[in-house]
């Protein structure tokens, strides 16, 4: 081999060596982004105050178990995320990570996660985060998602957890008013990720994965998506009146739900035909709207306990 053939070959060789960015990529930083808000709100929401730093470790905790989450998801599907245009450069099928490193990783942070949370505030709080792994690695990941289009209907309430965990961390317990904000994203998952799915069809059969616009076809999604809107609108209007909500969180969700309900309308009405036309244009805007309809609502009940602390909140 010449001298210039075995340099090319030593370059290419690092080329594929994973580094930091491939592993935290593993951990699905979006998600647990939504992970660490989520359970932020319930912690701050909550009526028992918590020490900033024993808040600052709990939500450093719960991160760290989201993160197992998405490195263990990978791990299991390694295979399909191959086929999915949306998924194929991730750090497995782009081979710079292997299964096993991933399934180590997320095996490692799972047991790190659940027990330094139970240990930093308590016990309930860490066995409510191994539930909320388990949940969304065997029961969504291995089980589910292959399984049924329900795969996310069901799947979801691992995703809407946090806020519950979080609350927990505070008080050691559930609440209505904790169970309420798991109900949030529990009920939004659906319509938010059938949106995405009208638009990325083609991955999800590629894949064999049971994604309602797979099994049903994309009208009968249209109907799902709509249908519901409705009871999400209740569950989150709904809160309003709880202690944890007031007339600037009242104000906020009703604009809210007025335009998802809108969207949802106007994805309803649509053909294939007139959104292959567009691009999807309008399926596309609703899945954004639907990122905003959840981050505002949660902003807003923090800024309820916000103007409550100066006792300006509530109704």
């Amino acid at each position: 081999m010449s001298d210039m053939s075995a340099d090319k070959s030593i370059t290419s060789g690092f080329e594929n060596e994973a580094g930091f960015s491939d592993y935290y990529a593993l951990l699905k930083p979006r998600v647990m982004s939504l992970v660490v808000f989520t359970a932020f709100v319930g912690l701050m929401v909550a009526p028992v105050p918590v020490h900033p730093f024993l808040a600052f470790v709990s939500i450093l905790f719960i991160a760290l178990g989201g993160g197992a989450s998405g490195a263990l998801n990978m791990w299991y599907d390694h295979d399909i995320d191959a086929k999915m245009k949306r998924t194929m450069n991730r750090p497995i099928p782009a081979g710079k990570v292997t299964k096993e490193e991933a399934f180590g990783l997320g095996c490692a942070l799972s047991g790190i996660s659940c027990i330094l949370l139970a240990l930093t505030a308590n016990i309930f709080a860490g066995l409510f985060l191994a539930f909320t792994i388990f949940f969304y690695v065997v029961i969504y990941t291995m089980w589910l998602k292959r399984l049924t289009p329900q795969n996310i209907v069901i799947g979801g309430a691992a995703g809407a957890f946090p806020p519950m965990i979080g609350w927990a961390v505070a008080t050691g317990g559930v609440s209505i008013e904790s169970v309420l904000m798991f109900m949030i994203t529990f009920m939004w998952t659906p319509p938010h990720f059938w949106s995405l799915a009208l638009f990325t069809k083609t991955d999800y059969a590629d894949a064999d994965v049971p994604m309602l616009t797979v099994t049903h076809g994309r009208e009968a999604t249209r109907k799902h998506i709509f249908a519901y809107t409705l009871p999400l609108a209740v569950v989150t209007l709904g809160i309003a009146a709880t202690s944890i909500g007031g007339w600037s969180y009242l104000i906020v969700s009703i604009i809210l739900n007025a335009l998802f309900i809108r969207g949802g309308w106007q994805i309803l009405r649509r053909d294939d035909a007139a959104a292959e036309a567009d691009d999807y244009k309008a399926e596309r805007s609703y899945f954004k709207l639907s990122l905003l309809y959840l981050f505002l609502h949660f902003s807003a009940l923090l800024l309820e306990a916000a103007l409550k602390s100066f006792g300006w909140g509530g109704f």
